[in-house]
């Protein structure tokens, strides 16, 4: 369905029970920050959170597509899978053969939709033009601050328009924007966005690249600049597909070249100059869960700011997971399963991404397998196309395989691997926010083939047969002093792995541990995950999201005696010879929090909530956004 407006969603959401409206006033420097991460991280990701009280002139809207239930009601579906089925449909009809002319008459219905969902544009304003700023000052807008370590506040759910100066084809992307003044911000978008080439092209032509920005509106202009589109699919298109109503689109003011939806809440109009000097923007803690550190961005210059005259802004923060993304995400992995299998990798079952990592670093694909390496052919396939390029960790299952019980997936796939044989290594582009890599933008990749064996993949070992004991971790505490903490109670369910927290003070300690190790458990053991001595191995989500985090699998794998290692740990130039920054972990200040925990009983949102940041604290090293 079609909202009218973000106020219609927010409207939607309220009649729903999904909103708590906070009257309140609750500042927008940390303290929305911390009061959303605490609902976000609560059963079901809470409600949507209103604050009407904000020290300026527009309430400001945060964790509305923070659950699955909010996510399928911007989607207008009752769930996630149903987008994909129409657009399986959609590819089946475009695809079946056409052999008279009944056939052909029968798409005829369909090509009309099609037509309906393009974007139009219309003459006129629109109602996000009502007011228009007599002079610009995103400084007016209650743009939050996230995190204490922050550069500044940041304007989190920009939907961000530029086009190329040469074809004119538009883009539509979110990309963070640090506000350095009234009339400055800064732009972040990365090599690999489409946003980063247009400005790679502005500037071999040496002008001005018109930028706008769009806040608020239907509540899929957000998601749909998240998608991971092929280049040159307009993202408006996706938007009128979701929808089912095209979107509307008006001029910009004061850059004509521009176009924005005539619904958005607020819309910043201005320009980046190619040939001016970058600004150093950030730390700003990201969706890793740790800041990603300061860097040269360009700067965007801000020329007129419009709204509608019943503007809310729309903000969101990420961090530790869970969060709001963690939705967008899963709306994403739903969404685009249809478009893999029917373009790409048909014999894809099912996918799915774990909130622990993150995104890019851990995805799993269920296949129906039909020869000897067809784990391996998936597994090329899918690091060459599009963003799955970032992926970092491949679990490839066949059709046996249960996706939706981690713990009966993870007996599955070590039940069928042997380490040796059936984890491939790679190199290739990563996400930049990807910490662990040695080099920005590049690193290390696996994948774990955890299909059952045909005969020709297989040579002649025998099943190792696990040996659960109580002892295992007990027993390794008392031999190394180095090690903190043992999970071993994956093996009492079957699962050939433990999880170590080790205190690392000395180079190449972990690959000396994990052989030592290694000679004493023999062979009923297939992996070990090293971790920070600060993580506790039994806190699976916690462990499993810093350990996915700061593995890079090509450099820091380990087999001994036919078991797999992977330090997981912190990397340092002191005993690693890691040569880059490593980013601090986030979490909200002690300040901050006790003064959440005293306004609580007056916001009327639910019962009290301990801040998520208590449990991390003793897993922050220093005080800045970096480990020093």
């Amino acid at each position: 369905m079609a909202y009218r407006n973000q106020m219609d969603f927010i409207k939607a959401l309220e009649a729903a029970g999904e909103l708590y409206r906070i009257s309140a006033y609750v500042d927008p420097k940390l303290e929305m920050a911390e009061i959303t991460d605490r609902i976000s991280k609560s059963v079901n990701g809470g409600q949507a959170l209103l604050f009407e009280n904000t020290g300026y002139d527009f309430p400001v809207i945060m964790n509305a597509y923070g659950s699955e239930k909010r996510m399928c009601m911007a989607l207008g579906v009752k769930e996630l899978d149903q987008v994909a089925s129409d657009i399986e449909g959609i590819f089946k009809l475009l695809a079946s053969p056409k052999e008279n002319l009944i056939d052909k008459l029968k798409l005829l219905p369909r090509l009309s939709q099609f037509a309906s969902w393009m974007p139009r544009s219309v003459k006129g304003r629109g109602d996000c033009q009502q007011v228009i700023m007599e002079r610009p000052d995103i400084t007016k807008l209650p743009i939050i601050t996230c995190w204490p370590k922050d550069g500044g506040p940041f304007v989190t759910l920009p939907i961000i328009h530029t086009k190329d100066p040469l074809t004119k084809i538009r883009n539509v992307g979110m990309y963070r924007m640090q506000v350095f003044g009234p009339e400055l911000t800064g732009m972040h978008w990365h090599r690999h966005k489409v946003s980063a080439r247009h400005f790679n092209e502005y500037k071999k032509l040496g002008i001005k690249m018109p930028v706008a920005v769009a806040l608020g509106g239907d509540p899929v202009y957000a998601y749909s600049a998240t998608a991971p589109l092929p280049e040159n699919v307009d993202e408006y298109m996706l938007a009128g597909f979701l929808r089912k109503r095209k979107v509307e689109l008006v001029r910009c003011l004061s850059q004509p070249d521009i176009e924005v939806p005539g619904d958005a809440d607020f819309v910043i109009e201005g320009y980046v100059d190619p040939d001016e000097e970058l600004i150093w923007e950030g730390p700003f803690g990201d969706h890793t869960g740790y800041y990603s550190l300061p860097d040269w961005y360009p700067r965007f210059h801000i020329t007129c700011i419009t709204h509608r005259r019943d503007a809310v802004y729309p903000a969101t923060i990420v961090g530790v997971p869970p969060q709001e993304d963690a939705w967008l995400g899963k709306a994403t992995e739903r969404i685009f399963l249809a478009p893999i299998k029917m373009t790409l990798l048909p014999e894809i079952i099912d996918m799915d991404m774990p909130v622990e990592g993150v995104f890019h670093n851990l995805v799993i694909a269920k296949i129906k397998k039909e020869f000897p390496g067809h784990a391996q052919k998936v597994m090329n396939a899918m690091w060459g196309a599009g963003q799955m390029m970032f992926n970092k960790i491949l679990v490839v299952v066949d059709e046996n395989a249960d996706l939706k019980d981690y713990g009966k997936l993870a007996q599955y796939v070590f039940r069928n691997l042997t380490p040796g044989r059936d984890i491939y290594f790679s190199q290739g582009p990563m996400d930049v926010l990807d910490h662990s890599c040695s080099k920005l933008g590049f690193g290390g990749k696996m994948c774990i083939d955890g299909t059952q064996k045909w005969e020709e993949e297989r040579d002649g070992e025998e099943p190792v047969k696990n040996q659960a004991s109580v002892e295992t971790g007990a027993m390794l505490k008392d031999r190394f002093s180095e090690i903190k903490a043992v999970n071993d109670q994956l093996l009492s369910l079957g699962i050939n792995c433990l999880i170590v927290s080790v205190k690392k003070d000395r180079p190449t300690q972990i690959r000396d541990l994990h052989v030592k190790i290694t000679e004493i458990l023999g062979p009923y053991m297939k992996m070990i995950l090293y971790v920070e001595h600060t993580i506790d191995p039994n806190d699976l989500p916690i462990a499993l999201w810093r350990f996915c985090n700061n593995l890079d699998p090509r450099r820091d794998h380990i087999i001994a005696n036919t078991i797999m290692g992977f330090d997981g740990t912190m990397k340092t130039k002191d005993l690693d010879n890691f040569q880059r920054e490593w980013p601090n972990v986030i979490v909200a200040d002690d300040q901050t929090i006790r003064s959440i925990d005293q306004k609580w009983e007056n916001l009327g949102i639910g019962p009290f909530l301990a801040s998520p940041s208590l449990k991390l604290k003793e897993q922050v090293y220093g005080e800045e956004a970096s480990v020093h």
